[in-house]
Parts: structure tokens; sequence; C-alpha cells
């Protein structure tokens, strides 16, 4: 069946951006005009470009705006499906029980928490918190109040010193990620002078109580490069540095150790880690646990005694543990010559991490493309944590406190919204401590199913879905598919409340976890990065082929939905096989991957060679080239498209699917509607508040949902 837009013939023209050539050199030699390059600007303020930016946004009202009665019913039932009073599940660490909760109608948080005592635990809170019996309660952070007359804020990290009397927060009100660490006394409601600017939301106290560990950005790329201590009472520009990375393809972060004995500093490439450690009591001399080494990635925590460590490195056969392995060090190591193999590597599971506890080890593992976790008691035995869904996500949740026998672990599946056990590890009693509530929502309306989809080169892809029960497999249903497929990072399958209003219109909800990610191991990353990219293109095609041809979707009713990295993979798609789908929904899109690739200074350019590659090296400029969607744009007929982007992203610049839109309007033929909308108050994440994004999420479904003819 051939589906179109209701308004289709209302549609008007879209703006036109000039063309003006420039000249992108590679330093081997290779030159490429971009006729689209002046689109950036690092201030944000050229005025041409704000008016192009501005021309799109009037465009997509007016485009939309015959789509704003069923964008309103889309966000009213969203919201609906929001408990507005709701609370984070309480957890406890010296004496205070911690918690963020919802009021109604309110956009943001309360972070708060409760003095330990008497009949005094996570149950008896939630039920206060339900009551909105706040008498008890000692409020850290209003961030409501605090983003009142701000048109974006976050609060990231929040850090309370080891007497629980000092709070330090980061803040950030553009969107860029660029925070300002602020202090609060806990006793008094005095929020201090000191304003320490310019870094990541990454905190750590020492045990003295005033010193703060932080980690200060490069303003321009804003990559992780100094780790500083700031001395509570004094400015600034008084502040200490500790320790400074060089080689800027490294990341960087603070923390404490799970038996607070040590503050850590952790550096971390794509393809190797570094950890720095000092005493807590007394952190003046950091010292190295083991050397970076190129292809050797680890990441340690200290309990018991010892290091415990997990890492990829080879062991005494030469071998890499590619799926990784735990080992064990003692608490003064400072190579890798003292590590000592403890949980063996394998090649049908992934150990994704681990919580250490003084009578257990928590392991997080993925095997067949699913999660799980493991207890590994101190007596050697071993017994997985069950699941009741064939298509899930398990994982470790808050833990702080190791000596409990208590092991807390989140689940969630495609029907089951986020829930909250606790496993009592030596009795083996299950508490539910919270299961999401999701007003009017009947998780046996629906059913989740898990596939394998076979890929051109014989590979089988998993595949997760979702749809109301009475579907029927016949070929006539719209289908989105959501992929991402890069860094590793795996798309487990959750509830989504926003997906819900789709099942309920008799659409099919898909998860491809094409390669790039790690859903079925290390190799899986591999197969899908730097000369294997494409392998991520092509498996999230194939599974659009294999959903149709069993019957799961009408093979002119698909879209598809991917965003940063996985907006490449949507460009990709559509210069690859624009036949495929209908409509594509793509957020903030990496999508000019030469361009950026070759500049340094745009954040994240460099931590990420061993990712995409180095384009300064022909053989990896030419594959990159190969696939970049900006520079694959070609005369054909292209999906219709919406894209989103905010103004003051930090990880893919707005410019990146500025140019893309502009060069798609010259070359596509297909005459279809492409939205393109900037928010020109957010950044990666778009808008700040837990409503203000469900409106966004709401207009990019209204214009799926009329591209496919769904009612």
């Amino acid at each position: 069946m051939t589906t179109m837009p209701a308004h289709a013939a209302d549609v008007p023209s879209p703006p036109d951006a000039d063309r003006k050539p420039h000249a992108v050199k590679a330093p081997h030699g290779a030159t490429r005009f971009d006729d689209y390059y002046w689109l950036r600007d690092d201030s944000r303020k050229n005025p041409e470009m704000l008016a192009y930016l501005n021309a799109e946004n009037a465009y997509a009202d007016t485009v939309m705006q015959p789509l704003r009665p069923l964008q309103e019913k889309l966000y009213e039932e969203i919201v609906a499906r929001i408990k507005q009073d709701d609370a984070s599940v309480p957890s406890r660490e010296r004496g205070w029980w911690y918690y963020s909760r919802f009021e109604k109608g309110k956009d943001y948080p309360v972070h708060a928490r409760r003095k330990d005592g008497a009949g005094v635990d996570a149950t008896s809170i939630q039920q206060a918190n339900t009551g909105a019996d706040f008498a008890t309660e000692q409020v850290l952070l209003d961030v409501n109040a605090m983003a009142t007359g701000k048109e974006y804020f976050s609060v990231g990290d929040y850090e309370v010193t080891q007497d629980n009397r000092i709070l330090a927060w980061a803040e950030d009100d553009v969107g860029r990620r660029q925070y300002t660490i602020r202090f609060k006394n806990l006793d008094t409601g005095e929020v201090y002078a000191d304003a320490v600017k310019g870094v990541s939301p990454n905190l750590v106290w020492a045990d003295d109580n005033k010193t703060l560990f932080y980690v200060e950005n490069d303003p321009e790329t804003l990559l992780t490069v100094r780790v500083k201590k700031h001395v509570l009472g004094t400015p600034a520009t008084a502040d200490v540095l500790v320790y400074e990375e060089h080689d800027d393809s490294f990341y960087m972060g603070v923390s404490r150790s799970r038996d607070d004995k040590f503050i850590c500093i952790g550096v971390s490439s794509t393809v190797s880690d570094e950890l720095r450690y000092a005493p807590a009591a007394d952190p003046k001399e950091f010292v190295v646990l083991a050397p970076r080494t190129r292809d050797v990635e680890y990441d340690a925590d200290h309990h018991g005694g010892r290091w415990v460590i997990r890492t990829n490195a080879p062991g005494a056969d030469g071998k890499p543990a590619k799926n990784f392995k735990i080992v064990t060090a003692p608490t003064a190591a400072t190579s890798r010559k003292e590590w000592k193999d403890w949980i063996a590597a394998r090649d049908d599971v992934y150990i994704d991490g681990f919580e250490l506890f003084g009578g257990f080890t928590a392991i997080a593992e993925r095997s067949e493309g699913l999660e799980r976790v493991r207890v590994l008691g101190n007596d050697g035995k071993s017994e997985n944590v069950k699941a009741d869904e064939p298509a899930y996500s398990m994982g470790l949740s808050t833990n702080p406190e190791p000596e409990s026998e208590w092991l807390r672990y989140s689940y969630t599946s495609m029907t089951t919204p986020n829930t909250t056990y606790e496993l009592n590890t030596r009795t083996g009693e299950r508490r539910l401590l919270k299961r999401d509530p999701v007003p009017g929502y009947d998780p046996s309306q629906y059913t989740t199913e898990r596939l394998w989809a076979t890929a051109r080169d014989g590979t089988r892809i998993p595949v997760s879905l979702v749809y109301k029960k009475g579907f029927s497999k016949d070929g006539t249903a719209a289908l989105l598919q959501y992929g991402y497929g890069s860094y590793g990072a795996s798309m487990d399958p959750g509830f989504n409340n926003a997906v819900t209003s789709l099942l309920d219109r008799g659409m099919v909800y898909a998860i491809a976890h094409i390669r790039g990610g790690e859903e079925m191991g290390r190799a899986w990353y591999d197969d899908g990065k730097l000369f294997k990219k494409k392998n991520t293109f092509t498996d999230f095609i194939d599974v659009t082929d294999f959903l149709v041809k069993e019957g799961y979707a009408a093979r002119d009713r698909v879209a598809a939905h991917g965003g940063s990295a996985g907006g490449l993979l949507m460009g990709a798609i559509s210069n690859m096989a624009p036949d495929r789908y209908r409509v594509i929904l793509t957020e903030v899109p990496f999508v000019d991957v030469v361009t950026t690739m070759l500049d340094a200074s745009i954040p994240l350019t460099t931590n990420e060679y061993d990712e995409w590659g180095n384009p300064e090296k022909k053989d990896y400029y030419d594959y990159m080239l190969s696939y970049s969607p900006y520079d694959n744009l070609s005369a054909q007929a292209y999906p219709a498209m919406f894209v989103g982007t905010g103004l003051w992203d930090s990880q893919v610049q707005y410019y990146e699917p500025a140019k893309y839109v502009a060069k798609l309007r010259d070359l596509d033929t297909s005459g279809r509607t492409v939205v393109f909308r900037t928010n020109m108050d957010a950044g990666h994440g778009g808008k700040s508040g837990r409503f203000r994004r469900h409106k966004e999420r709401a207009e990019m479904y209204a214009f799926m949902l009329d591209q496919l003819g769904v009612k």
C-alpha cells in the first residue's frame, strides 16, 4: 500500500541556504569542497547562520501546524503515563537515606535525604514520600527553584562530605556540558561564595571534608584535561593542579574506591586505561596502579585489602582476554606483574562490570545478547539472578553499603516498567522495592519477542520487539526500528513510555542490536568500528528486510530512528537503502564524519581516532569518506525526514545536521518533507526538564505517524 501524509499538498517551500564553496584539506593532499561550511560558527552569534536556523524552525512550525492536534494528543498520552509526584528508591549511606523526588506539574527533581533511625528504611521513606510527608526531610537541592527563569538547567554530579555536612554540586545553565561547581552548608543552609567554572560534573571529597577534587575541561575542545583540588573558602584561582593529561585521546574522571580508602584518577581512551590512586585521608601523592599499554583496558576497585580489576590484558599464554576477565592485586600494586587471575575470560560470556561486597561479588555479564547478574559467593558458589521474559534488561543498581548481604539490581523489558529489586544473597529472598508506576498501562496487553535476523555475511543479529496483543503478522503494519551501534554501547530492551502510544495505534517497535555495540561481546564491537564500520549500517538494513519478510511490517511503512552516532547510522542507511524507509527520525546526528575528524579543535575528535579512524591517514580517510552521510548525499529519492539538533550541543555540533539538511534539500528528488528543528536553548540531550523533552518526542512522532499513514 502507498501512504501519503495527510497534508502533503499544503507543504510550503523550505528555506534555501546560500552556497559558499570552502576547501577542506587533508594532510595527505586530498581536498573536498563544502558549500555549507559557512554554517559553522563556534560563537553561535553569526546573524546569517542564526537567520537560516530560525528560517528552518519557522518552516518546521508551518509544516507541523496541521499536526498540532496529534502532537498534543501524543504529549497528553505520554504525560498521563507519568506519575508526577514520583520518587526514587532511597539508598542509605553513612547514616542518611538519599533519594530524589518530583512534585506534580514540575519539571525538575528535588534531591533530599532523611536521617537513619529506628523504623526508618527504604519502604517507610517511600510511604512518606507517597503521602507527601516531608517533615523529617532535609532538602539538598530544589532544582525547580534553581532553574527558575532559565531556558536550560541541569544538575550533574553532587557529593556530600564524609562528615555529611557540606554539599558540592555541578550545574549547567547552557547545555554545553561546561559546569560550575557550587557549595552549600547542610547544617545552616548557607550557599558559599566559592564557584569553580569550566569543569565536568565529576566530584570527589577528601577525608578532611574541605578539599574537593574535580576535573577541569579545556575551554575550546571541552576535553577533560586536568584534575585539580579546591579548598573550601579559597578562590578558584588558587586551586592546585593535581594531574594533567597530555594525550588528548584520553578522557578523565575522579572517584572514591568501594571501601572509601582511596581517591582515584582514571584516564581512558578507546583502547587503553590507566588508574592512579592516593589515600583519601592524605591524597598528596598519586601512584599508578598499572601503566597504560595500548590494547590493554582495565578498570579497578578496592575492597577487602586488595584491588579487583576487570581487564582484557593477556594472560600467561599471551592471548588477550577479549571478553574480559577479573584479576586481583595487592593494595600497593604498581604494575600488571602483580595481577593474579581470579575469574577467567570466556568466549560465550562478556564481563561488563562488577560490584564488591564483604560476603560476595556481583558480576554484570552479557550472554546471547542479553544482560544478566551473577552472584559469586566468597565460598566460590555462583548463581545467576533469574529473569522472567525472553527479552529484558538487567543490571546492578545503587549499592552504597559494601557490607550488606542485600544486592540491589534493576530489571526492565519492553513490556515491564523499570523495576528495582533487592536480593538477599544469603537466604535467596527477593524483595520488590519499586516498579515505576505507569498510570493507565496494562503490561498484559503487550507482547515482547526476541528474534534473530541473518545479515548478508551470515551473522545472526539479535532483534528485540514489542507490539500490542491482537497484532497480526500479515505484512500491513507500520514499524519503527531503532538502532545505535557505536562505541560498544549496548541498546538493551527496556520499557519506553512514549513508544506505548505507537503500539496502541497498531505499530510494531523493534530494537536492532547491530554490530558496533557490545550486546554479543567484545567481538561484536570490533566488527562494527574502524574498517568494519559499514557492518553497522548493513546489519540495520538487513534487520529491516527480515522484519518485512516475516510479516511484521509493510515494505512501504517502515520508519527508522537513531541519535548522535545513531544519527550517523540514519544518514548512512538513507544513502545506502533509501527505498527501505518511508521516514527517518534522527536527533543530533553525527553526519559530517571526515570534516569533523580532521579538526582536532572539535570536542571528542582526538578521543575517537580508535573508534572511526584518523583521516589524516589516507586509508582511513578513504574508508570514512566512503560512508560519511554528508559526503555521500546524491541525487536520488530520499525518505521523509525529521532532523533535530541543539544549538549548544558539545557532542555533535549543530552545524553538522544544518549542513546535512541544506545539502539534502539540493539533491533529494523525492518531494517528501524534511523538517529540521533546532533547539536554540539546549545541547546534546535536548531541553532540560522531564516534560519538555516529551513535547519534542511528541512532535517527532506526530510527523512519523502522518508520513506512515497511521490513524
